[in-house]
């Protein structure tokens, strides 16, 4: 447990460190984005390998319907994180896709995961994304939303999504996670 919580209190402090400290960002200049990018990197890396080697002290237990609904969170999120990135018209109704991909991600995973570890790592996620969006809408309250984009936008979207959520459902498999009930 220790470290995932070390992962993911680098994960936090690397995503804050440009608005909390702007002038040390600044006098870090391009190479300062290599610098956080390997911070992030290796805050992925202690995440997933102290969530792996956590072990299993079970808080509650997910409801037997919780897996469905996971699965339909789980293509909302990716199509959410797939948002900021498209051309579909609806990426000017989402101000923050991506963090709102983030929290829909971790609500459903919190949703099928009873353990002591993805509580600390989902809601630590969820709790970190909720205070990112707090603090970008203080820094620029004043949105321009993006021109909508096309109906072609929006089915790359649905494809791109589509497949990404293949490969994560067969990552999960590969790991020996089994994210379809049955």
């Amino acid at each position: 447990m220790p470290l995932l919580i070390l992962g993911l209190i680098l994960w936090i402090a690397a995503h804050f460190f440009k608005r909390a400290m702007p002038e040390a960002r600044a006098r870090l200049g391009e190479k300062g984005k290599g610098l956080i990018a390997l911070i992030i990197v290796a805050s992925i890396v202690l995440m997933v390998v102290g969530y792996r080697g956590a072990g299993e002290i079970y808080v509650w237990s997910p409801p037997a319907w919780g897996v469905h609904a996971t699965d339909l969170l789980m293509v909302i999120a990716v199509v959410l994180m797939g948002l900021g990135s498209s051309k579909s018209r609806l990426r000017s109704m989402v101000r923050h896709p991506m963090l709102a991909g983030i929290c829909v991600w971790t609500a459903a995973h919190l949703l099928v995961n009873g353990d002591l570890a993805s509580i600390v790592l989902f809601g630590g996620m969820f709790l970190w994304a909720v205070a990112e969006v707090v603090v970008l809408n203080r820094v620029d309250p004043d949105w321009v939303r993006p021109a909508p984009g096309t109906l072609v936008g929006d089915i790359r979207l649905a494809i791109i999504s589509a497949v990404l959520f293949a490969l994560i459902a067969g990552l999960h498999y590969w790991l020996g996670y089994s994210v379809f009930p049955g």
